[in-house]
């Protein structure tokens, strides 16, 4: 490994990250999946401990991690929302204090950003994002290690298309990783759902500085258009689902469906889902099953930039 731009750093946000820290952790991720294959054992987090914390449940995000840092080593504690009192019996911030000094990270899986904010500034000790409703770090990590396996290349000058819900924590996200990136990247959403103004214009700034641009616009059939790749989310999010019937009447124009990926005008054009996935509702099951799909490549890719995460911030 060389030497780490990240050292002893939380990861809260995709904006904490600079272009060149995101290209750092991509490579480190392509060279320890590349381990991983190759069966290379090894042990760098021998004698660490990561607390997990989950207020929401996860396959991947609790998978990734835990396997990551146990195959280095490491003990991994999963923490539920049942197991202690985060800002129940006891305030995140104390909680923080606790855990800062019998673990070596904390990486947080829940509901509001100002939680994992709490656990970074009062622990002392590095903090991952593992998802919260304003934000989702580590899995657009893995989308962008897809993406760059996918196309065999740069991401730059690529065109990213996100359809469906532009204000949730994938698009936000997306949005400033996309824009660090230099992809062009477009968010096809109806009016109501377009993401806020101060995100768009933080992620405009970024994507002059990289020479590429932001699109933010109603009508599909323009956004997909020459695009190289095709993402989308579910259609409420966690914690959301009393809001379904009616997001499903104002998203179905923004299902994916194989003539959306067809009308892209690009026979190589990927699709991408964060999982898990409603098929019928944002995604029909010909898209996802088809083999424009690359939602496993995703899903593992989350284990090997976690994995990346924690070594460049640990070691």
């Amino acid at each position: 490994m060389t030497p780490s731009p990240l050292k002893g750093r939380s990861c809260l946000l995709m904006a904490d990250l600079s272009t060149p820290e995101i290209r750092y952790l991509l490579d480190l991720a392509k060279e320890v999946k590349l381990q991983k294959r190759q069966g290379l054992v090894t042990q760098r987090f021998q004698g660490k401990t990561l607390a997990m914390i989950f207020e929401k449940p996860s396959t991947r995000t609790r998978a990734a991690f835990e396997t990551a840092f146990a195959e280095e080593g490491g003990h991994p504690v999963f923490l539920s929302k049942d197991d202690i009192q985060l800002g129940y019996k006891e305030s995140v911030e104390d909680t923080a204090r606790v855990l800062g000094r019998m673990f070596d990270a904390i990486m947080f899986r829940g509901f509001q950003q100002t939680t994992v904010e709490l656990l970074a500034r009062w622990s002392g000790v590095p903090v991952y994002n593992g998802l919260t409703d304003m934000a989702h770090p580590t899995q657009v990590l893995a989308d962008l290690l897809t993406l760059e396996e996918a196309w065999g290349g740069s991401l730059k000058g690529r065109k990213l298309v996100y359809c469906g819900d532009g204000r949730n924590n994938m698009s936000h996200t997306l949005m400033v990783g996309a824009a660090r990136m230099g992809m062009k990247f477009v968010i096809a959403a109806p009016e109501p759902l377009f993401p806020s103004e101060d995100d768009v214009e933080f992620c405009r700034q970024i994507a002059a500085e990289e020479g590429t641009e932001l699109i933010i616009t109603s009508d599909m059939q323009a956004a997909i258009e020459g695009a190289d790749a095709i993402y989308t989310d579910v259609w409420a999010s966690m914690g959301e689902e009393t809001l379904l019937h009616l997001r499903k009447q104002i998203l179905k124009p923004y299902q994916v469906n194989q003539q959306v990926m067809v009308s892209s005008g690009n026979p190589a054009c990927v699709f991408l889902h964060c999982l898990p996935a409603v098929k019928g509702d944002e995604v029909t099951e010909e898209v996802f099953e088809g083999p424009q799909s690359r939602v496993w490549d995703q899903a593992e890719n989350r284990k090997h930039t976690a994995k990346a995460l924690m070594l460049a911030t640990l070691l």
